[in-house]
């Protein structure tokens, strides 16, 4: 399987929310990224979009549902989110949902800051290995992955994406 241009994929994907939050009449939402690639994805969004609130980040490695099978990540940075999100539409970015548990546990501590108004969920693929009934509202490609084979996202620069 080729994989796309990540590049290209990058830009498909700000065209994209940028029209589906006109769509939706969001205007200034906070743009969150799911550690560590969805930081990168969302560090991009940031840049083409240029809201006026800062770029946030959520480490989701204390609510992970797997915490007790394979212990904590090494690499625990904590979040940086506001205060509070009571209220506020989130753009929520990751680099690739599969299962949906990492997008659950994100929204998890999402909850711990406040109700938002609203969640888009952007992913710039979307590989449809779902366990959990979570889908995404923005995705730049949709790939179909042979069993076992996962998408691996290096950066932040270069972004590049291999096939594992």
């Amino acid at each position: 399987m080729q994989l796309p241009d990540i590049q290209l994929a990058c830009s498909t994907l700000a065209t994209a929310l940028g029209s589906h939050l006109q769509q939706h009449k969001i205007e200034q939402p906070l743009i969150i990224g799911i550690r560590t690639g969805g930081v990168w994805i969302a560090e991009r969004l940031h840049q083409q979009l240029q809201p006026q609130e800062p770029l946030y980040s959520v480490d989701i490695s204390f609510y992970r549902d797997d915490f007790t099978r394979h212990g904590l990540h090494p690499e625990v940075k904590g979040s940086e989110l506001p205060d509070t999100i009571e209220d506020r539409h989130v753009v929520l970015v990751d680099d690739v949902i599969m299962s949906g548990r990492t997008v659950r546990a994100a929204i998890n501590e999402l909850f711990d800051y406040g109700r938002p108004a609203s969640i888009t969920l952007v992913a710039l693929f979307d590989i449809g290995r779902r366990e959990l009934p979570i889908q995404p509202d923005v995705c730049a490609a949709r790939l179909t992955l042979n069993d076992g084979q996962l998408i691996k996202l290096s950066g932040p620069e270069p972004l590049a994406i291999s096939l594992l």
